[in-house]
């Protein structure tokens, strides 16, 4: 959506069934678990004692993997759900220095060869290098959970559900968290990391100025069997004009699987990441936690399990990501071009291009001071040979750009979410507008050319639009009310296209699609910005039945649904709907007014 210029302002089963199922997958899992520790050559939590010495594995520079001692000091019990910590010393290399590092995370453990976990948490800020082990058990147990339950759709208008993994706990010195992963980020603009910077600390993520690995055909498959337990790997999320990976140390390799972290990523469950081999570059030691600078290399297999204990994932697999392009444009004058590609997730997806976005306008707009960004694009998936259009026109003194990211991934947001296996995103295309003023008008007045109507007459409803500087838009559109209609209130409501949507899907977006088409169609229904609508309504119930609106039916059907409580029931039912084109800006406001019908 193109900004105007300036002056052309204008699945049944019994009970022995169940029971024999049941232990079927439990014989699974023991015989699964006891083969993975057979050929992983682990140590049991249940022998593990304090004293021992062990012996960790990392890298502390380039890609060569260093051992450094742990001493075991005991064991943490419950400290999560059925999860316990080993507690121990580590010492050795750098670490007297630096104490337990960023980028450690997965650092296997070893006490007379025989795994007994990985580096995973921390005190923060403390002196000494004391880390929790997260007990090998609890790794590997990760390939034989079950798959989370299908997830309703987010709302359209619930920003969270952008990046909804549940956030690590506060940080302090006298609590054992996490080791963050350091993530790099390469051609963001530094506005854009501090915006972003504290969301991402909530999820563990520790942003760093990184070196890009340029565009997708630089990331070529290498050798799996250059990596071995202890080897730094980085999970790349972006790549191409923009990029971001995030750090961490693979644990273990059985066959061709591998387990890392110790702990979570992005707890996003099932997914499909692409991982590579990563280098240290150096260590930076820091008053409160220190890290490693390291930079990724080729590509060494895919993760597909991001869950609370580890990350798990296969090497050789390849992850089919999503391009996206950006064409930046200034003035209708175009500027730049970006060509990144994301990871195809359903949650880190929407999250990715709303980053994208922001710094693309970021990137050439101040961060105060008057602005205005129309976005025109399309999301094309799979198996559907209509791409779903999405943008808006964004315009005021602050804030705008974040406004425009957060409008952009909010439909993708909502599709990816919505449980559909189906819609597999495709690629993403953006053409944003940017203009250093105001392009936006508010709904000042309205009024009715009569306040008495008989059926079949026309009422013509006038609107005065304005703006900066005494700008005003007039615009007027006419009804004719039908033959037949009722005696009684119409309603005319004048609203910008957010309060018009929010008025007509409140129900749709709140409840579960039954299709994936139906899914799409919510989002198609979505009301521009730079319009106005007038809505004609009066106070009669309404439902909504598959997604469209049932208005003032009979009794008896009435009764009938109203018993449906997977039907939801309007205050009030729409009749028409007209547009008012304000000529591509951004229209803010709400005036309602009334006309009598008479008999």
């Amino acid at each position: 959506m193109g900004l105007p210029h300036r002056a052309g302002l204008p699945e049944v089963s019994d009970y022995t069934g169940t029971v024999l199922r049941l232990l079927l997958r439990t014989s699974a899992f023991l015989t699964l678990a006891v083969c993975a520790r057979a050929a992983l050559n682990i140590m049991p939590l249940k022998d593990v004692r304090a004293g021992m010495r062990a012996t960790g594995r990392t890298v502390f520079a380039g890609g060569t993997v260093e051992t450094f001692q742990a001493e075991i000091l005991g064991i943490l019990e419950n400290i999560g759900p059925r999860q316990s910590i080993i507690l121990a010393r580590l010492s050795g290399g750098p670490l007297e220095h630096t104490g337990v590092m960023q980028g450690m995370s997965g650092s296997p453990v070893y006490v007379d060869g025989k795994l007994i976990g990985a580096v995973a948490l921390a005190f923060p800020g403390a002196k000494d290098p004391i880390a929790g082990i997260r007990p090998i058990e609890e790794m590997i147990a990760l390939d034989n959970l079950p798959p989370p339950p299908p997830r309703a759709p987010a709302p359209l208008a619930d920003l969270a559900a952008l990046f909804p993994a549940a956030p690590r706990p506060p940080q302090g010195d006298m609590r054992l968290i996490e080791v963050a992963n350091p993530i790099s980020f390469s051609g963001f603009t530094s506005g854009t990391m501090e915006q972003f910077a504290p969301r991402l600390r909530e999820f563990g993520l520790e942003p760093r100025q990184g070196i890009s690995l340029g565009g997708a055909s630089s990331l070529t498959m290498g050798d799996p069997s250059r990596l071995e337990p202890g080897s730094m790997i980085s999970v790349q999320l972006m790549t191409g004009d923009m990029s971001a990976g995030a750090d961490g140390t693979l644990t273990a390799i059985d066959g061709n699987r591998i387990y890392a972290f110790g702990h979570r990523f992005l707890a996003v469950g099932p997914t499909s990441l692409p991982f590579t081999r990563s280098e240290v570059i150096t260590l930076l030691a820091n008053v409160n936690t220190s890290f490693k600078i390291s930079a990724a290399k080729e590509l060494m297999g895919v993760i597909s399990q991001d869950r609370g204990t580890a990350v798990t994932g296969t090497l050789g697999a390849q992850a089919a990501l999503v391009p996206l392009d950006i064409i930046l444009r200034e003035s209708g004058r175009a500027l730049t071009t970006y060509h990144v590609n994301i990871v195809n997730d359903r949650f880190l997806s929407p999250f990715l291009l709303q980053m994208a976005t922001f710094s693309a306008i970021d990137g050439t707009q101040r961060a105060t001071g008057p602005l205005s960004v129309g976005i025109k694009g399309t999301l094309e998936f799979e198996n559907r040979p209509k791409p779903v259009e999405i943008g808006g026109v964004y315009s005021g003194d602050n804030g705008v750009t974040m406004q425009a990211a957060i409008g952009t991934a909010i439909p993708l947001s909502y599709i990816m979410q919505g449980g559909f296996d189906s819609l597999k995103l495709k690629h993403v295309s953006l053409t944003i507008d940017t203009l250093n003023t105001r392009l936006d008008l508010t709904i000042a007045s309205a009024f009715a050319s009569r306040r008495e109507a008989k059926p079949g007459e026309t009422v013509e409803i006038s609107v005065m639009l304005e703006g900066e500087n005494s700008a005003e838009l007039a615009r007027s559109v006419r009804y004719t009310i039908p033959p037949g209609t009722a005696p009684g209130i119409l309603n005319f409501t004048v609203a910008d296209g957010a309060q018009t949507s929010l008025a007509e899907l409140r129900q749709i977006i709140l409840a579960t699609p039954g299709s994936a088409d139906q899914l799409l169609a919510n989002v198609s229904r979505l009301r521009a910005s730079d319009k106005a609508y007038v809505r004609i309504w009066r106070q009669d119930a309404a439902w909504e039945v598959h997604g469209e609106e049932l208005i003032d039916p009979p009794p008896s059907v009435a009764l009938v649904l109203h018993a449906a409580q997977s039907l939801s029931q309007n205050r009030n039912s729409k009749i028409a709907e007209l547009i008012i084109d304000s000529g591509g800006l951004l229209v803010t406001g709400s005036k309602t007014v009334q006309v009598e019908v008479k008999p």
